[in-house]
């Protein structure tokens, strides 16, 4: 998506702010939203706070060695990077980009509003 139809919110100012869980992830909200914040292999990632099957909070699971999120209701695994159920159960994790440069980490969403489709 282009950087015109995406709305950016400061998160942090560096990784090590943040108060993650033993497990490597957290819950924020932003921008009146909740979101699981996952960090693996030295990447931080940004997803749903709910698993799209049975709404588990994804930050109660933990992530698997390849970095996959694992739900902890019934163990279903999404990637990360882009959400895709890989499992094969067939659901789809929303994903959320950030963006991290030497003013902070900042996470996208979709711009709101009636011709963003423009």
């Amino acid at each position: 998506m282009s950087e015109q139809k995406k709305q950016w919110h400061k998160i942090a100012d560096s990784v090590n702010e943040l108060f993650w869980q033993d497990n490597n992830m957290l819950i924020i909200e932003v921008d009146g939203k909740h979101i699981t914040l996952a960090r693996h292999a030295g990447q931080v990632f940004a997803c749903a706070y709910k698993c799209p099957h049975a709404s588990g909070i994804l930050a109660d699971g933990f992530i698997d060695a390849v970095g996959n999120v694992v739900c902890p209701l019934h163990r279903y695994k999404f990637s990360l990077k882009n959400g895709r159920n890989v499992t094969g159960e067939g659901y789809y994790l929303r994903t959320y980009e950030i963006r991290s440069d030497e003013t902070g980490i900042y996470v996208g969403f979709d711009k709101k509003g009636l011709f963003n489709w423009l």
